[in-house]
């Protein structure tokens, strides 16, 4: 019974990872046009997701653990071995490491174009505002400095 119930969480994390993909790719397209309406619902519709897949897999490493065998790989593949359903659990289990690799690297691709986007945007503002603002050239070529501050209105 044990083995059954590993494979239908598996199967279930399988369709929770692919829809969590599809809603990183749907939070890379939101945070390019900066639609914040979208990113919120994408957020609402992601965390329920994570939440089934902290559960699904705390779940299957006590299933795991009441069967005398560890909360891992190994523990899995010895399951498996011992199981009719063995083969369907490890292509299970392989297409949901897989899927989660692709959830990871959607996410840091999404976080470095969120820092991108934060970066331009703290540097317009402190163009807006006259502080670190980049270096201007004189007449003569050299670098002028601006080292007077402009007031807020006339930026």
């Amino acid at each position: 019974m044990t083995d059954q119930r590993t494979l239908e969480l598996l199967l279930n994390d399988i369709n929770t990872a692919q829809q969590l993909v599809d809603l990183l790719e749907q939070e890379f397209v939101a945070l390019g046009e900066r639609d914040l309406n979208q990113l919120q619902a994408l957020l609402a519709q992601k965390q329920p997701a994570l939440h089934m897949l902290e559960q699904n897999r705390s779940e299957r490493s006590k299933l795991l653990l009441s069967g005398n065998l560890s909360a891992d790989l190994a523990g899995l593949q010895t399951l498996a071995s011992t199981s009719a359903l063995g083969e369907k659990i490890l292509a299970s289990s392989s297409q949901l490491n897989e899927l989660l690799e692709q959830c990871q690297a959607a996410n840091l691709r999404n976080g470095r174009l969120i820092r991108s986007n934060q970066t331009s945007v703290n540097s317009m503002l402190n163009i807006i505002r006259g502080s670190n603002t980049p270096s201007l050239y004189d007449k003569t070529g050299s670098a002028a400095g601006a080292s007077t501050q402009r007031p807020f209105s006339q930026a």
